[in-house]
């Protein structure tokens, strides 16, 4: 099948002819056709699997059948994302995907100054990507109406319930019009999304690719049963492989993550951080030099396990255990994307044994254990050398 079989226009054709697309994901072959006929949709599947072509390209075709003039502070089509990392690849892609068009799209996102937001909103956009919180406020603020939105994407809606933001996202629904084409996608499907999607779906169209077992499988995985003293050893040994060209680090902490990232850069490896207490413009920067090849490792927290969308990642490592089993399919899912081969290492002191057999029955995998020969040992203080023993003196009897 080719992207010409699923019915898409030309002009859409030839810009993902440039991008080097010619044949859809499984996700995109099963979406797109019911999407272009105007169904509600739900699609289960994660990052890398190719969704948000599977969305952009049926809205965009949509939008350029209308020829409806977009009024000032006015909105055709919203798509929602949890972090600012997703609502800017989302943008990005859209761009790619819109060279031959005339749809005009924007993204909005908390953290940066809002001017440049409102004077994009102010004109009217065909598109916007946006974090809930910033679009509410400029809603809130009368810069941004929802009022002509005729499609609705809600992207990685159980990420948004885990951040807290569905409170957020029904107020901006509840300013929908009701006649609209709606679409959410989730990697998962817990209860809260599933009532979430009752609510503004209509009859939807169920599409279901890349379960998180069959993800996992395809991808390499070792653990490595470490101490935390030895870890960053352990690390760095891995890292002197040139073989690790590209890697993702995770760390349980925010803290962690900046200590790991400067002590990395004191042994000669070229690392930065990104984490939640990072500005946007830091986030965007150490994103921008991993993706360019300029830093070699990211080390970085679960907020970007969906985040972190660059194809060549080639490892992933598994600092920290995280306590959610949920959260290693997204962290080690930054490698192996694309149709490309990944591999990921996780280590285990002895304190996470138990959320290493959580993730392997999720997963239905178990890791291969790996040895680390010539490892050095946590350090520890010399033994205090033995000390004499006193002989008993004898009792004395009493006279």
């Amino acid at each position: 099948m080719t992207f010409a079989d699923l019915g898409l226009a030309e002009p859409l054709l030839r810009a993902l002819r440039d991008a080097g697309f010619t044949q859809p994901t499984p996700i995109q072959a099963k979406a797109i056709p019911h999407l272009l006929e105007d169904h509600d949709l739900i699609g289960i599947a994660q990052t890398g699997t190719g969704k948000t072509a599977a969305f952009a390209l049926p809205i965009l075709q949509h939008l350029m059948e209308d020829t409806t003039r977009v009024a000032p502070k006015s909105v055709r089509a919203l798509v929602l994302a949890p972090t600012r990392e997703l609502a800017l690849q989302i943008g990005e892609s859209i761009t790619k995907m819109a060279k031959y068009t005339k749809i005009r799209h924007t993204v909005i996102f908390g953290g940066v100054g809002q001017n440049p937001q409102v004077q994009a909103i102010a004109r009217g956009m065909d598109i916007v990507v946006a974090t809930p919180g910033r679009l509410l406020d400029l809603i809130n603020q009368g810069a941004v109406k929802l009022d002509t939105v005729t499609h609705l994407v809600l992207d990685e809606a159980d990420r948004m319930l885990d951040m807290g933001f569905i409170r957020d996202v029904t107020k901006i629904i509840a300013k929908l019009p009701e006649q609209r084409q709606s679409l959410l996608f989730s990697a998962t499907m817990p209860t809260a999304v599933a009532k979430l999607a009752k609510t503004i779906l209509w009859e939807p169209m169920r599409v279901e690719v890349t379960p998180e077992v069959v993800t996992v499988e395809a991808i390499e995985q070792h653990v490595y049963h470490v101490p935390t003293a030895s870890k960053r050893d352990l690390l760095e040994n891995l890292l002197a492989d040139p073989a690790l060209a590209r890697v993702v680090v995770f760390t349980r902490t925010k803290h962690g993550a900046n200590r790991l990232a400067e002590q990395l850069g004191k042994s000669g490896f070229s690392a930065d951080a990104i984490h939640g207490n990072k500005s946007q413009g830091a986030r965007q920067r150490a994103l921008a030099a991993f993706k360019s090849g300029e830093v070699r490792i990211l080390v970085a927290t679960d907020l970007f396990a969906r985040g972190i969308d660059v194809a060549e990642v080639t490892h992933v490592v598994n600092y920290d255990l995280p306590n959610e089993p949920e959260s290693y399919v997204h962290r080690i899912g930054r490698t192996g994307r694309a149709g490309r081969t990944g591999i990921a290492f996780a280590f285990c002191d002895p304190s996470e044994k138990t959320f290493l057999k959580d993730i392997e029955r999720l997963t239905r995998v178990a890791m291969s254990v790996a040895r680390t020969p010539g490892l050095p040992q946590p350090r520890r203080e010399a033994p205090r050398p033995p000390q004499p023993q006193r002989r008993p003196q004898p009792r004395r009897r009493a006279a």
